[in-house]
């Protein structure tokens, strides 16, 4: 189990660090037990125009690249920037926020958008200077990872500035992520908090998030919403992934408990895609009109239509939204391009395109893909949120006992700003509906959610308290066994390579901050030469113990997790020596798997981490 929470603090806080937007909220350290908290928002403040803040709840995850010569220090100044006299920097090198969100929509190439997204992803170099992916060679460019620092030390300073007494590095902070991070992200978003002064972190599932503020909201009363035997299904689309979660209701003492029993695989298929193609449909109207579109006024366009979609989703909004697109001419105001956005054509388009009715056999399409393509990051083949439902209820039937070859979800909770669309919602569930039925099962029902844009930072805070022991715990652990590739000892054959075995490290559902038993195998482990070693995880496979081998498996069952390279210190032996050692894995409490070999003779030990500090360049 992981170390209770540090009592001295005098707020536990939440952090939602999303792909669109982050947010953070808060619940005194020193309330009563229970399940009914009331937590409370910071109105984060920002600049809204040039030389004009705001505070707002919610702090879009944009940062703007600006040209020397854009902004004065006067437009670009915040709240907290110390005076030029004191001899501190009067000015950030980003532009963070709703001001960046505006300005990079009229020059996108300086826009770093969907940084989350590229925090994820092990193809690139994430600490490496990629972003914004499309700007020209003589524009600035910043990691993945400095981004995430730019965010969440903009909602740091926001926070001190707010509470003064009390900053943010002094207390409990959970920090959410979405639940099919690998530790290779996690760890990432671990190191960014740390680099923006918050050394107390602890990394939360986002659907988990969602599922604690349904919780706090409830005031008490979701035990009369739910029974023993339910199984809530947490559908998070978001602004870069869609996260699915199952989660049980059990009985334990004679209480109901809570226990995250599955998590989907990570799918970059969100709002992006989402804006992405109604910036398609917009240029395809104006393209009927004899007016064409170049590649950076798509960008450009891809950009108004997320806050046109962001209002058009809200229920209670207009029915149409003016959409500008901009021209890179001198006569810039006269040559934009204007048009609009309905209601009906982003319900048309995101139902339609995003959330098809389709069968429960129906699977994501793969396609061949092209030998050469744009580095970017690599988005679900399929853009159908239903059919990568449908598959992810197919791979996880045994996770609740299902017959019938489909997970039967009793209960929904959805999570994310497109689910702010009644009718996304309706669609969901009348497919999910149809599926259960024909199976003999009831429909589910949805559970009533809570601020679809501070359900996460508001869950996370309840994370933070319920640490303390108070409050209603879900218990999940990892959401993966692990295992270690093994090579075969075998004389050399030629054409084949020795044979790899697949050795459980650690077990599904192994609780942060554990170590497992250490393994009785002893493995030669290869010292003072570059090596590669290759993690391998499963989401299936729950009954595997430490130790459990697995010589073959099926398709789909292991997924191979990145490889890490390393040479490892020869500690007083020969180079290519090879150590007969022991494996002890331990899964820290940002959920990063640490692998430490013990030697049968001497004191050392050899780490070995799944982090990125080999990330693919």
């Amino acid at each position: 189990m992981s170390e209770p929470a540090d009592a001295s603090s005098s707020h536990v806080v939440g952090i939602d660090l999303g792909t669109t937007h982050c947010a953070i909220s808060w619940v005194d350290a020193d309330l009563s037990e229970g399940d009914a908290i009331a937590g409370r928002d910071l109105a984060i403040p920002q600049l809204v125009a040039p030389g004009q803040i705001d505070a707002r709840p919610l702090l879009p995850s944009f940062l703007y690249l600006p040209h020397p010569s854009e902004l004065t220090p006067a437009d670009r100044a915040l709240p907290w920037a110390a005076p030029a006299s004191e001899g501190a920097a009067t000015e950030s090198p980003f532009i963070v926020g709703e001001l960046a969100r505006a300005l990079g929509g009229k020059t996108p190439s300086r826009l770093v958008a969907s940084s989350k997204s590229w925090l994820c992803h092990g193809g690139i170099d994430r600490r490496g200077a990629v972003l914004p992916a499309d700007a020209p060679p003589e524009e600035p460019r910043i990691s993945p990872l400095d981004a995430a620092v730019a965010l969440l030390a903009h909602v740091r300073d926001a926070w001190d500035r707010a509470h003064p007494e009390t900053p943010l590095a002094a207390q409990d902070v959970t920090l959410t992520v979405p639940a099919s991070f690998d530790p290779a992200a996690r760890e990432l978003t671990a190191e960014a908090a740390a680099r923006a002064g918050l050394a107390r972190v602890r990394l939360l599932e986002e659907p988990q998030a969602a599922l604690y503020a349904w919780i706090a909201r409830s005031d008490g009363a979701w035990r009369r919403e739910v029974n023993v035997g339910d199984v809530i299904l947490v559908i998070d689309v978001g602004g870069g992934t869609s996260d699915f979660s199952l989660i049980a209701v059990r009985e334990s003492e004679g209480a109901l408990t809570l226990e995250r029993v599955a998590v989907g695989e990570h799918i970059l298929l969100g709002g992006d895609n989402m804006d992405l193609a109604l910036a398609h449909g917009v240029r395809q109207k104006l393209e009927a009109d004899g007016r064409t579109l170049d590649t950076w006024q798509l960008v450009a366009l891809a950009h108004g239509c997320r806050a046109a979609k962001e209002q058009l989703l809200t229920e209670g909004g207009p029915a149409s939204v003016p959409v500008v697109v901009p021209s890179r001419g001198s006569r810039l105001v006269a040559s934009s391009l204007r048009t609009e956005l309905t209601r009906d054509e982003v319900d048309a388009l995101v139902l339609e395109g995003f959330f098809p009715a389709v069968p429960a056999s129906a699977r994501p399409a793969q396609r061949a893909r092209v030998g050469l393509r744009q580095l970017g990051l690599p988005y679900a083949q399929d853009a159908a949120v239903t059919r990568h439902l449908a598959a992810f209820l197919a791979k996880q039937a045994e996770a609740t006992g299902a017959a019938g070859g489909l997970a039967r979800p009793t209960a929904v909770l959805f999570n994310g700003g497109v689910f702010k669309s009644a009718r996304l919602r309706a669609r969901v569930l009348a497919v999910l509906g149809d599926w259960l039925t024909a199976l003999g099962a009831p429909a589910p029902r949805e559970l009533p959610g809570a601020d679809l844009d501070l359900a996460v930072a508001r869950g996370a805070a309840y994370h933070a308290y319920t640490r303390r022991g108070a409050g209603v715990r879900i218990r999940g652990g990892t959401a993966r066994a692990y295992y270690v590739g093994v090579e075969s000892a075998m004389p050399a054959v030629p054409g084949m390579a020795p044979p790899i075995s697949a050795l459980c490290v650690a077990p599904f559902g192994m609780e942060e901050g554990a170590s497992a038993a250490l393994l009785d195998e002893e493995l030669g482990l290869v010292v003072g030469e570059p090596v590669r070693f290759r993690f391998f995880g499963s989401s299936t496979r729950r009954d595997d113990v430490v130790g459990t081998v697995l010589e073959r498996w099926r398709e789909g069952e292991l997924d191979e997790l990145a490889e890490l390279e390393a040479e490892l210190p020869t500690a007083g032996r020969t180079a290519g020596e090879i150590v007969a050692v022991r494996l002890q894995a331990t899964v820290t409490e940002v959920g990063v798997l640490e692998l430490d070999a013990v030697p049968r003779e001497g004191t050392e030990r050899w780490k070995l981490s799944l982090d990125v500090r080999h990330d693919a360049g």
